[in-house]
């Protein structure tokens, strides 16, 4: 064994002193979990140490610092050759999976469309390549199931990913991206997509501006909203308390006209939730709240509210939208438009319901007791916000 050196590392890996200790806490008899306090360190930290990197000569499974800092250190040189490089019984299952012809019943392939890939993304309403199209982590997960006692036919969903995008890599040829699902021809990391400035949402009033006291819910005052879409553009807007839950239902009536002039282009939306009258309901509605109840909005990336400057001015209310596709950024509203599915199911026409029904419903939803409120309900906790604030003003001015 080559001479180890033992320069101390980042707190992320081990270090030899600590190897040193697992090993004598070990030969004492304490489990993984009582090593883990002592060390100060994870219980799946401990757990894969003495898994991956015990010693083996014996027979048996012996923890050994100093074989353990050779097997760490070794495992951990770079560069490593690329697994599917090395594994052509490997290789051949994920290409086949990723990229393998269609068949008929009877066995005989399915061509599909002819297609030429350019390098380019895939293409916008024009024919994709066909092909069995398993996902990386498909392929990944699907090995356990078919390999189970076969070791070496395993690879993460990440590694695949590094083969096809990385050149380098290996095994795979890059044109087979054109089998993936979202088709790109390069990794777009999920994070350089999140707070971007698009249309009509400015990089003033990306989720990142919104100020840090409406995380954690403890400030009231931040509301989240949205629609609820229906049948024949119909829509019903929601807009939720994210301390107390409390519920406004906005009510969006077709304009005059609508179903029997023309659409006209830029003219306004007669469906009902145009930018303009979004914006005006949402100011009927929030307007018939208590002032001083209203600190934020924050909005789906719809374009129904792309008038929130005017919103803005008009009410003192700044508003912040989501990123594209994150639901979980306004979870409490997502969750209440689960709710109000109750009373307007998907697939049925909203306009038919008039201002009463749909403060009806409101009533019914903020009267309901929630387990989150330890039982109480969106109104009982509203009163308690609305008297906070009262006597935090009185404090204030006395």
């Amino acid at each position: 064994m080559p001479p180890l050196p033992l320069a101390e590392p980042t707190g992320r890996y081990l270090s030899f002193a600590e190897r040193e200790d697992l090993a004598l806490l070990r030969a004492r008899g304490l489990g993984v979990r009582a090593i883990a306090r002592v060390l100060g360190r994870d219980p799946g930290t401990i757990s894969r140490e003495l898994r991956r990197n015990a010693a083996t000569r014996g027979g048996k499974l012996e923890y050994r610092a100093t074989v353990a800092q050779w097997k760490a250190q070794t495992a951990a040189k770079r560069p490593k050759p690329a697994k599917l490089a090395t594994n052509d019984r490997l290789c051949e299952y994920v290409r086949e999976r990723l990229s393998g012809e269609l068949k008929r019943p009877d066995g005989t392939a399915v061509p599909g469309p002819p297609t030429t890939w350019k390098g380019l993304n895939k293409p916008h309403r024009a024919d994709r390549r066909w092909a069995t199209g398993w996902s990386p982590e498909q392929i990944s997960r699907r090995l356990v199931v078919d390999f189970p006692d076969d070791e070496a036919m395993r690879i993460s969903h990440e590694a695949i990913y590094q083969a096809l995008y990385i050149e380098g890599r290996g095994a795979l040829k890059r044109e087979l991206v054109a089998c993936l699902r979202t088709g790109r021809a390069l990794r777009k990391p999920r994070e350089r997509a999140r707070n971007r400035p698009q249309g009509h949402v400015t990089a003033d009033v990306v989720l990142s501006e919104r100020p840090a006291e409406a995380d954690d819910r403890a400030v009231p005052g931040h509301w989240e909203g949205d629609l609820i879409i229906g049948t024949g553009r119909s829509a019903i807007g929601t807009v939720v308390e994210r301390t107390s839950r409390y519920t406004l239902l906005v009510h969006l009536p077709r304009l005059e006209g609508y179903g029997i002039e023309a659409p006209v282009k830029n003219g306004p939306a007669l469906g009902g939730y145009g930018a303009i009258a979004m914006k005006d309901a949402l100011e009927s509605t929030m307007g018939s709240m208590p002032a001083g109840l209203f600190r934020s909005l924050t909005w789906d990336r719809g374009k129904e509210l792309s008038a929130h400057a005017q919103f803005t001015i008009d009410t003192g209310i700044k508003v912040f939208f989501a990123d594209p596709h994150s639901p979980w950024q306004r979870a409490t509203n997502e969750n209440t438009n689960g709710l109000l599915r109750q009373y307007f199911p998907k697939g049925t026409d909203l306009s038919r319901w008039g201002l009463d029904e749909l403060l009806a419903v409101q009533d019914t939803l903020n009267s309901r007791p929630r387990k989150v409120l330890n039982w109480k309900t969106p109104a009982e906790a509203l009163n308690e916000q609305l008297r906070s604030l009262q006597q935090a003003s009185v404090a204030t001015t006395g």
